[in-house]
């Protein structure tokens, strides 16, 4: 019914109602916690202030930071998929392709792409490119398996009877093993992106001069929870809204599934 909000919308804006009360209750209005620990949402929005409307925080305004982490996970996210997913077919499709690559996969697949973060200090300084280059090699592994395990799950059968048609190599591949293989491969972009964000955080944290990883940075320098809870809350805001649009992607590549 048109105009009507869902249930689970509501459920989900009701729940996060009681959490912003019972932030209330415990600082502001019982103050059960030291603003130290845990600032009140007056705080919180006094800081909110400060780097959005007043004179910014850590060299930039809120907005700023934010668009210069979107442009750095934007870059690093692209280029895994660019490389991550098009391995994953390669491996999954082709036995002798997977037999030759795939050891050195597995050699630096445990190594976490947090470890590189000195390294890639030591190759592109602390700018952008070192950032860039950590936050492809996170993503870059869930897509590869991702691609991987779709079409190795495509059903046999499906290849068989397109073979029997008299399907080429590039037509099986394009009508059955890649649209077969679309919604695992989604998924791994899905966890790519969230651990895009994870990681550019922690490369922000160690060296940059912009963006929400120098923001939390700063005010844990400053000891500012305030501020501290507002970079926090811009991640997530920035997180859901590109988990959001992938997933709009996602409905429009793969529209043959049904909506959940």
């Amino acid at each position: 019914m048109t105009g009507v909000i869902p249930r689970r919308t509501l459920i989900g804006l009701s729940t996060i109602m009681v959490a912003l009360l019972l932030w209330w209750l415990a600082t502001s209005g019982l103050r059960l916690l030291n603003p130290l620990r845990l600032p009140s949402p007056q705080e919180v929005w006094a800081a909110f202030s400060q780097i959005t409307f007043g004179q910014g925080y850590g060299g930039a305004t809120l907005g700023q930071h934010a668009l210069h982490s979107l442009f750095l996970v934007a870059k690093g996210f692209s280029v895994a998929v660019i490389t991550g997913v098009p391995l994953g077919l390669l491996m999954g499709w082709s036995r002798h392709a997977e037999a030759l690559i795939n050891p050195i996969f597995l050699l630096l697949r445990p190594i976490p792409a947090l470890a590189w973060i000195p390294l890639a200090i030591v190759w592109f300084g602390i700018g952008d490119a070192g950032k860039i280059f950590v936050i492809w090699l996170t993503a870059f592994v869930p897509s590869v398996i991702n691609a991987f395990t779709g079409v190795r799950g495509v059903d046999t059968v499906l290849i068989a009877a397109a073979r029997t048609q008299g399907a080429s190599t590039p037509q099986v591949l394009r009508h059955v093993i890649i649209p077969g293989a679309m919604p695992l491969i989604f998924t791994g972009l899905r966890l790519s992106l969230q651990a895009s964000w994870t990681t550019l955080v922690a490369a922000e944290l160690v060296g940059a001069f912009f963006g929400l990883g120098r923001v939390l940075n700063v005010a844990g320098q400053d000891i500012f929870p305030g501020m501290i809870l507002v970079g926090m809350a811009a991640v997530a805001v920035c997180g859901a809204a590109t988990t959001w649009l992938l997933g709009l992607i996602e409905r429009r590549v793969i529209n043959w599934r049904p909506a959940v």
